[in-house]
């Protein structure tokens, strides 16, 4: 019997457009160049006792002559970032049958922060939110999923995994979860027979 349902939270709960595409259109900083920086960076700030963000943007963003200062830059990010409407009416249903609700992100500190104040009736509906810059773990990383598991007391054949990565679903499914690749709400509706009174 399904007792939970986790799911990822950016490109699901919060969706934006990419922020790679919007520094290409607003500051001519090409995909390429950005991308780099923007892996390089979120390798460390998703971890705890990272630096803060900013700081690790600044030398980049001085480069690029790109004159945003720190405020000025998270507002320009984050703001940007909006709730999935749809979905926190499918939580708010699956919550309803007594499900577990709980968040696996691989998400940084000052994001997060804005996430609880902008976000928080969407936060309401957790159980629990699991990010990286907390646990240490970034997905794919099975441990990830085995800290949720344990913490829970749940077995992975009681829970269902939504994510926008396929690399993270399919290490959720080798561990035993049943996962499902993002697909808009209708592929939710689809794929969980508990919307349907299935379980």
């Amino acid at each position: 019997m399904i007792k939970a349902v986790i799911f990822d939270l950016n490109g699901v709960f919060i969706q934006s457009r990419k922020l790679s595409d919007r520094f290409r259109d607003d500051f001519s900083v090409t995909e390429s160049e950005f991308l780099n920086a923007l892996r390089a960076i979120m390798a460390k700030v998703r971890l705890p006792n990272a630096d803060n963000l900013y700081d690790y943007w600044k030398p980049y963003l001085d480069k690029w002559d790109v004159r945003l200062d720190q405020q000025q830059f998270y507002d320009y990010w984050f703001n940007a970032e909006t709730e999935n409407g749809e979905l926190v009416k499918i939580a708010r249903a699956l919550k309803s049958k007594g499900l577990k609700l709980l968040i696996l992100s691989n998400n940084l500190r000052e994001r997060t922060v804005y996430y609880q104040n902008k976000f928080k009736d969407l936060f309401t509906l957790f159980d629990k939110a699991y990010f990286s810059w907390q646990t240490g773990f970034i997905k794919p990383d099975e441990r990830c999923f085995k800290l949720l598991l344990e913490e829970n007391s749940l077995n992975p054949n009681e829970c269902i995994y939504i994510d926008d990565s396929q690399n993270n679903v399919d290490v959720a499914k080798s561990l035993g979860i049943d996962a499902y690749v993002y697909n808009g709400v209708e592929g939710i509706m689809d794929n969980i027979g508990l919307i349907r009174g299935e379980q």
